[in-house]
């Protein structure tokens, strides 16, 4: 297949997943009951939030004198803090997330996809600026945002493994990583960290195969890369599963304990287990974030 082939096929496949991502994400937000999202708050931006009495100490200029004229009271007008509303996503769109043990586990691809993609969705009906990091698309509100998030997180990466792009991130603003986090953790470790340093906190989604957890294989094995660029052949699968298990477990607690130390929320997520679940539990971490 040419080249330009490759990409028009890729480019249609893309397509195609758009309306039924946006619209399996609607669904699975309207299956959650939400309860209150309070992160407004007064700050510097340039949507209207509320008017206030005067209070000591209000700048002169600050004061709304139409909005004062109707009272006896003199009222100031606050404004949304927009750095605070704004959450950035990455998903990871790497060979590696295409994963699949079997026909009826979805990819975990898919999976981060969905999730991501109806935290969105409830976060853009709390009022929140939603965007994805990486300067692929600038946190903005309303019904359009939702299209264009689903028509961006529909498009495939080539890269083997997917590490944390932290370009665009607002300082101390909020963020969320969804990846399997299989490759290099040093990548991960400094995105993390250069995040923390800007103020922002967030949220690390793990999202794993059930067979990348039990890892069930025996005799002959061939394992291979989503991308292709790795493959090991052996006669004995079964005795690579305690090292295998151990260091996995390894991983995690690594991914724990950076989260711990940078400020940040630690999930992880099994694609054969409900999206229904973790996407509340999404939405309440990020409520978390709000109060914290």
């Amino acid at each position: 297949m040419t080249g330009a082939a490759s990409l028009r096929a890729r480019a249609e496949a893309d397509s195609a997943r758009l309306p039924p991502l946006l619209a399996r994400a609607e669904h699975l937000a309207g299956t959650v009951l939400l309860g209150e999202h309070g992160r407004r708050r007064a700050g510097t931006g340039d949507d209207f939030w509320q008017y206030r009495p005067v209070q000591p100490g209000d700048a002169y200029r600050d004061i709304d004198w139409r909005r004062s004229a109707r009272s006896d009271t003199e009222f100031v007008r606050q404004r949304e803090w927009q750095v605070a509303q704004s959450v950035m996503m990455w998903v990871d769109d790497s060979a590696s997330m295409r994963f699949t043990s079997g026909d009826a586990i979805p990819e975990k691809a898919d999976r981060a996809r969905l999730l991501a993609m109806a935290a969105a969705v409830l976060l853009l009906r709390a009022g929140e600026r939603v965007g994805l990091s990486g300067g692929r698309l600038p946190p903005r509100r309303g019904e359009a945002q939702k299209h264009r998030l689903a028509a961006a997180l529909s498009q495939t990466g080539a890269a083997e493994y997917g590490s944390p792009d932290i370009r665009g991130l607002l300082p101390h603003g909020k963020a969320l990583f969804v990846s399997d986090f299989l490759g290099d953790l040093d990548r991960v470790r400094d995105g993390l960290t250069a995040a923390a340093d800007r103020g922002v906190r967030g949220i690390v989604l793990q999202v794993l195969d059930p067979a990348e957890e039990a890892f069930p294989y025996r005799g002959r094995t061939i394992f291979e890369s989503m991308g292709g660029s790795l493959a090991h052949e052996t006669l004995k699968a079964d005795e690579l599963r305690a090292r295998y298990l151990e260091r996995l477990a390894a991983r995690k607690d690594e991914l724990r304990r950076l989260c711990d130390a940078t400020g940040w929320q630690y999930g992880i997520h099994h694609t054969g287990t409900s999206a229904q679940a973790e996407l509340l539990w999404l939405y309440s971490a990020f409520e978390a974030e709000g109060r914290a």
